[in-house]
């Protein structure tokens, strides 16, 4: 097992955050239950939160009821713990409105509004905002010590890096600051059909629609700066040394493109790639024998010779993909042989960490 400063294993004891992704179907949420299970080994107490809607990690950690918005502690074995969730998006919000409101009536009142719910449930960037969200509410939880993400798969994974400074922005939007201009003034939603701006945007919305909006602004009132604040908090967590993002790829060039794709994603945000995980790659089964034997054993031989001809030029293509696309040459990579069948176990995700890293 390496022990180097950039090894996977320097990452989940040093790191507080470790982000995996990639595309789909390269076994990522596998590779981040791989890491919280090594993790946990390592006596950590670590959480794996997937933003991904499927299931896919509830089927990988065996957990049949599947996951929900609270983590799940597993029964695994090490000092450590090792939790489970999966993403809410509208539960989390509703946390967060609960969490800056004044007073409990403030947030009911919210909680309450029709414009919210649909805000809360369907809104463009609210499952990557609240992604990020739960993401440092899990970090400050003193249950966990290591949070690990399972980004979906997708090549918009990394919008939740992007999303604590579209709402920061946003509330310093002339467009917000116009919304909030009635509740700033002591308006009633009633009189607001009276102001001209707003009245042309009610004969495009309907009437309904924008009472409910002027009504969600008006008790949203002071709650901006704590939101503020925390986008702000969330982009320092995610700037900070204790986050690590680590790419998982299989060894297949459309793959390893998305991968060096996501690396371009994170270079513009001034982030680093700290890890490499190859997976699901051919296996290797030692050294053949000196020369090719005959009878029976001939085809046994050549398809011997046939696999590790395989496994060497897909650590060759891979390897000159990250090398020619700006993954760093001291970036520590792993390669992770191809299992007979998929992980649905607890005992089949051992396997998968004992290959990742022993």
């Amino acid at each position: 097992m390496t022990t180097d400063d950039r090894s996977l294993v320097a990452h989940l004891v040093g790191a507080d955050v470790l982000v995996c992704c990639g595309s789909g179907g390269v076994g990522k949420t596998t590779v981040a239950a791989a890491l919280g299970l090594q993790a946990a080994q390592l006596g950590r107490r670590a959480v794996v939160v997937t933003i991904d809607p499927a299931k896919r990690l509830a089927d990988a950690l065996g957990v049949p009821g599947g996951l929900s918005n609270e983590p799940v502690q597993l029964q695994v074995p090490g000092d450590g713990e090792l939790w489970a969730l999966m993403l809410d998006t509208a539960t989390t919000f509703d946390g967060l409105v609960r969490a800056n409101a004044a007073d409990p009536d403030q947030a009911e009142r919210i909680l309450a509004n029709g414009f919210y719910r649909n805000v809360a449930g369907s809104l463009s960037g609210t499952q990557e905002y609240m992604a990020a969200e739960r993401l440092h509410a899990l970090h400050l939880d003193p249950r966990f010590d290591l949070v690990i993400v399972d980004t979906p798969p997708t090549r918009n994974a990394l919008d939740f890096l992007d999303a604590p400074g579209t709402i920061a922005r946003f509330i310093d939007h002339p467009l917000f600051k116009l919304l909030m201009m009635p509740t700033r003034r002591g308006l009633k939603v009633l009189n607001v059909a009276a102001q001209p701006v707003l009245r042309t945007i009610g004969k495009v919305v309907g009437g309904d629609v924008l009472a409910d909006a002027v009504a969600f602004f008006q008790a949203f009132a002071g709650m901006e700066t704590g939101f503020r604040q925390r986008a702000d908090d969330v982009m320092e967590l995610l700037h900070s040394d204790v986050s690590k993002f680590v790419l998982v790829a299989s060894p297949r060039a459309d793959t390893i493109e998305e991968a060096c794709y996501f690396a371009g994603r994170l270079a513009e945000g001034d982030l680093e790639v700290a890890a490499v995980v190859v997976n699901r790659c051919t296996p290797t089964f030692g050294e053949p024998p000196p020369r090719r034997p005959r009878g029976a054993a001939a085809p046994l031989y050549d398809n011997l010779i046939e696999l590790r001809t395989a496994a060497a030029t897909e650590r060759q293509q891979a390897a000159a993909l990250l090398e020619a696309t700006g993954v760093p040459a001291d970036v520590h990579t792993s390669w992770v042989p191809m299992l007979s069948e998929d992980v649905h176990t607890l005992d089949a995700l051992e396997a998968i960490r004992v290959r990742l890293f022993d």
